[in-house]
């Protein structure tokens, strides 16, 4: 993939995924929200499942500046939000242990940052750009501070990937300032087990895939069509990249795309309102798998982000892959394409 990779919609089936995201924008703020009309300890429950971690206290004044605010209204007159905002969401995949290795892990062990989206929301919180970004591009990873008070080293021609592998979520956030130029408000970080719980308790997802799909190594098998999948088998799609096109991860990228969509269409159509016990179980998966910045570390705060988004339809959302070439060291490897790359960063600013 050579330019911008951009995936819209059209007809019925923009009408039908711009219902089912409203939907699944207040159903998902219902579930964040389920423990604060109930008892306390569900509340607490969930609250404590929220892992965080203070990226603004540890990267300092030395990153991008933030979006202008634009002077609000008084608090009484509930205005709505007057400054994008931009989010990093990592799928943060754990290959060790047998359980993890059961649900298609390989053989290798640790966790790393298999999925990387920037997140990009308009002031008004009516439109929204999802840039994917490659695992395999080669960057210039800059020094990242280290909870012991120490630093990685800046690596030229390194993988992407890498920057969550040597220095975690904070070095995951400067590594993309430092490439983007964009400042990144949130981080939000999905364990890729905690994901196939949450399909498990929403009763599975329906995709359909345009080829067949054999990857001995995600263990999974498909034929081209309509499949609905359980937790295990969509987790599996999710880290499926050699049984699919050139075995690369722009391939797996445009499956995890289809993924997250029918991941809301699924919120959409179960009616969790009506069953506590299955709007816990929802709840307590989606918790369970998050980490956050500190900004986004309560339910409170989460259930804020979720409802100022209940204006957003897909027909809004553009989800683009960052413009790549193969590099030029490398053949399995990208770099990005410029100037089509800063010109799309440029555009988020």
């Amino acid at each position: 993939m050579t330019g911008l990779e951009e995936h819209g919609e059209t007809g019925s089936g923009a009408g039908r995924r711009s219902r089912a995201l409203k939907a699944a924008g207040l159903t998902l703020a219902a579930v964040l929200a389920v423990g604060v009309g109930t008892a306390g300890w569900a509340y607490r429950h969930l609250n404590g499942n929220i892992k965080s971690v203070d990226i603004d206290n540890a990267l300092g004044d030395d990153r991008p500046a933030k979006a202008v605010t634009t002077p609000s209204a008084p608090a009484s007159a509930s205005p709505a939000p007057t400054e994008p905002v931009n989010l990093l969401v990592l799928g943060s995949d754990s290959r060790s242990g047998a359980a993890n290795q059961a649900l298609g892990g390989g053989d290798s062990t640790g966790a790393r940052s298999d999925t990387a989206m920037v997140v990009h929301i308009d002031a008004g919180r009516t439109t929204a750009t999802v840039v994917s970004i490659p695992r395999d591009t080669l960057v210039t990873r800059p020094s990242c501070p280290l909870p012991d008070g120490g630093s990685t080293a800046t690596a030229y021609g390194a993988m992407f990937n890498t920057a969550y592998a040597v220095g975690g979520p904070v070095c995951a956030v400067k590594t993309v300032e430092s490439i983007t130029g964009v400042r990144m408000d949130h981080y939000v970080e999905v364990d890729f087990s905690g994901f196939a719980e949450l399909v498990d308790a929403l009763g599975g997802v329906t995709v359909t895939t345009d080829e067949d799909i054999d990857d001995d190594d995600s263990h999974l098998h498909l034929a081209a069509g309509t499949h609905h999948l359980n937790g295990a088998r969509a987790l599996a799609l999710a880290r499926t990249r050699h049984g699919i096109g050139d075995g690369s991860d722009l391939g797996r990228i445009g499956l995890q795309q289809k993924l997250v969509k029918a991941l809301l269409e699924q919120i959409a159509s179960t009616d969790l309102l009506t069953s506590p016990a299955e709007l816990y179980k929802a709840a307590d998966a989606i918790t369970g798998s998050l980490t956050t910045d500190t900004g986004l570390d309560s339910l409170a705060e989460l259930t804020e982000l979720g409802r100022s988004l209940q204006g957003l339809s897909a027909g809004h959302v553009r989800t683009v892959t960052m413009p790549v070439v193969p590099a030029p060291s490398d053949p399995n490897r990208v770099v990005a394409r410029e100037p089509a790359a800063s010109a799309l960063w440029k555009s988020l600013k």
